[in-house]
C-alpha cells in the first residue's frame, strides 16, 4: 500500500480544510487522517493501493481542497506500515 503524510501551511485552518480534505479522501478511496496542528498548519495521513489515485489526492490538497483555502507550503513523507481503514477528521 502507498501511504504518506503532508503537512500543509498557508490560509489552512477556519476554511473548512478538514472537511473538504475527508470528503475529497472519500470520493478517491483514500484512508487516513486529517488533523489540525498548534502551529496553524494542518497534518494528513494518506493511503491507497491504488498509487495513481493517491497522487491526485496529493495534487489536489497541494492546491487546496477548499476554494477559501490557499497551499503556500508543503512538506511529504513517506510512512511505512500505515493500513488505516478509513479516512477520519481527528480533533
Amino acid at each position: 500500500m502507498n501511504a504518506i503524510q503532508i503537512t500543509v501551511f498557508g490560509r489552512v485552518q477556519g476554511v473548512g480544510f478538514r472537511y473538504t480534505t475527508k470528503r475529497l479522501a472519500d470520493n478517491l478511496g483514500i484512508y487516513g487522517s486529517v488533523q489540525n496542528n498548534f502551529d496553524d498548519s494542518v497534518t494528513i495521513k494518506a493511503s491507497s493501493p491504488d498509487s495513481t489515485q493517491l497522487e491526485k489526492f496529493i495534487q489536489r490538497i497541494k492546491k487546496s481542497p477548499t476554494p477559501a483555502g490557499k497551499v503556500t507550503e508543503y512538506t511529504e513523507t513517506p510512512l511505512t506500515n500505515y493500513n488505516p481503514t478509513e479516512f477520519t477528521v481527528l480533533y
